[in-house]
């Protein structure tokens, strides 16, 4: 499993080269952009993204400060964004009470110990915690997501009734704890997904992954 894992990662790279995900302008606008996305495409977040700097909020102590219906008119693109605004502030709220808004200060909390806080705040599921610990906090945690789970699925690594954890753990007990390998690796199998592995008439023919399966 290592030495297939590393070919995949080799493959990706060699063929898409580095992604340098993910685009913000900040760690702490990573967080809030980890929030935005559940359940919508990156452009949308990106739209909420520029409204949210545009009108300067940037910040956790003035997005927090915001009125909730003000915060939800901003993030509108997303979807879902009454229920959006209010897990983002829920979010907020542990971050200003525990580290006062620095990212500095939840950087040095332990791994598993900040992921039990984070899956603890309504509304944040294992999947947009490991993304705030591993692209805001640089933190060695694999995300896995619906695009991981279906390349791997297709190519035999694992079954439909595998869990969260049950796929993560195939990342994280075969790979080096590296922040930086899990970032791209993981950004590159999204990109993997996009383009090729697609839900609907997967383009499996052109594949850079193609005869790539589980020994």
């Amino acid at each position: 499993m290592r030495r297939q894992l590393q070919l995949i990662y080799k493959i990706l790279y060699s063929h898409f080269g580095p992604q340098r995900w993910w685009p913000a302008e900040s760690a702490f606008e990573v967080m809030v952009g980890a929030i935005l996305t559940q359940n919508t495409n990156w452009g949308n977040v990106s739209r909420a993204i520029d409204n949210l700097r545009q009108n300067k909020l940037i910040t956790p102590n003035k997005l927090y400060k915001l009125p909730q219906e003000r915060l939800a008119l901003l993030i509108r693109p997303t979807g879902y964004y009454n229920i959006k605004a209010k897990r983002l502030r829920e979010f907020l709220r542990f971050f200003l009470k525990n580290y006062k808004g620095s990212i500095s200060r939840i950087s040095r909390e332990r791994i598993w110990r900040l992921r039990e806080f984070l899956l603890a705040i309504k509304g944040i599921g294992p999947e947009t915690a490991d993304s705030i610990m591993l692209y805001a906090l640089n933190k060695p945690v694999f995300v896995i997501d619906t695009y991981t789970k279906r390349i791997l699925l297709r190519h035999g690594f694992i079954s439909p009734d595998f869990g969260y954890a049950e796929v993560q753990n195939l990342f994280m007990k075969n790979l080096k704890p590296q922040a930086g390998l899990f970032n791209e690796f993981h950004a590159l199998l999204v990109r993997l997904a996009k383009e090729y592995c697609l839900k609907d008439n997967p383009k499996c023919h052109s594949c850079p992954l193609k005869g790539i399966l589980r020994a």
